[in-house]
């Protein structure tokens, strides 16, 4: 056992550092060069990337050794193979890993004060989170809005049937609005109101509808601890935000009290237990902890919040919503999503 378990942390360093590496390629572009390349030498991989070789030459030394990248000593050259590829670009895949490996340095940035919490409480604003609105906009492309229309929209019998006639849409913690300038984009008919706490990620989300030359959004920095309900939607969305919140009960009465008497709320949350034992086996739960004390939790403490952290859980997720006085709550699973639950609620 003891073997085993040398070699099991042995394989973690290697793959955390491999973590690091992958968020690189992703940024710097190189896996979606490498991939548009036949088999090629580190100078010409370096050339066609614009970026220095000797500093390139390191990267595909992690990506060999670390099983990613194949390396042919008979004449130096490097490739990425198309089923290798699909899930580390931009373009043509089935999930872009590579861009959920910037969670790791993103995190790490913050080990200190987060050391600091373990000693004396509190938390970590979000403002000590350099560039989390853009991984998180990246991060939510793939989780949200690649799968809005054709598997999300559809758990609400009618939705896009109304869409295209014409209703008031507002989406909670909606961030650089990457969801709501494509819906904006795709129902004219329909109104669009985004809120979120981060003028950072208002300015982006606002910056990007003007680009799409959308005229039926709106986007608003919104403290819902400050400010009561003033107008009914047909439909809310809360996408990845609820268990951040500084008061998430007083976030979903917001929602509920937000909610014309035949709206929707719909959620989509962490898949997980609310119970630890049965996250045991759970494929990403070491990360899930991770990001759940290292930001989620962290930042609701920091504004002495009820730090729900990121795996509140399904049990706890069901639990709030009825207390929140919503009906016909139900947790559903999408192919195109394997680390959400999406709830689904309304109105009595």
């Amino acid at each position: 056992m003891g073997d085993a378990f040398s070699d099991y942390l042995i394989d973690t360093i290697n793959k955390g550092s491999l973590a690091l590496m992958l968020s690189i390629g992703h940024r710097t572009r190189l896996f979606d060069i490498l991939s548009t390349m036949p088999p090629s030498t580190v100078d010409e991989i370096s050339k066609k990337a614009k970026l220095n070789q000797r500093y390139v030459k390191e990267w595909l030394g992690t990506m060999v050794t670390g099983k990613i990248i194949d390396y042919d000593s008979s004449n130096s050259k490097f490739n990425l193979p198309k089923e290798k590829a699909q899930f580390l670009t931009r373009e043509d895949n089935l999930y872009n890993f590579s861009a959920s490996m910037q969670w790791i340095p993103v995190l790490a940035q913050v080990e200190d004060k987060i050391i600091d919490c373990f000693h004396s409480g509190g938390g970590v604003p979000y403002s000590s989170y350099n560039r989390f609105h853009e991984v998180m906009a990246e991060e939510s492309f793939q989780t949200v809005v690649t799968g809005l229309v054709d598997h999300i929209l559809p758990l609400v019998p009618g939705l896009i049937d109304r869409l295209k006639d014409g209703i008031n849409v507002l989406d909670i913690g909606c961030g650089r609005g990457k969801a709501v300038n494509i819906l904006a984009k795709k129902f004219p008919n329909s109104m669009f109101v985004g809120y979120d706490v981060a003028e950072e990620a208002i300015k982006g989300a606002t910056a990007d509808s003007k680009t799409l030359n959308t005229c039926n959004t709106l986007f608003q920095v919104q403290n819902l601890l400050t400010v009561e309900p003033t107008k009914k939607f047909d439909f809310i969305t809360a996408f990845d935000v609820i268990h951040d919140q500084i008061d998430p009960s007083r976030t979903l009465k917001f929602i509920f009290d937000s909610l014309n008497s035949s709206g929707v709320f719909l959620m989509q949350d962490i898949l997980s237990s609310t119970d630890l034992a049965k996250n045991i086996d759970h494929p990403l739960g070491p990360f899930l902890y991770t990001i759940s004390c290292m930001h989620c939790m962290s930042v609701s403490l920091s504004e002495n919040g009820a730090g729900l952290g990121a795996m509140w859980g399904k049990e706890k997720a069901l639990e709030m919503l009825r207390y929140a006085g919503f009906m016909g709550v139900e947790g559903n699973t999408l192919s195109h999503d394997f680390q959400n639950y999406y709830y689904t609620a309304s109105k009595p």
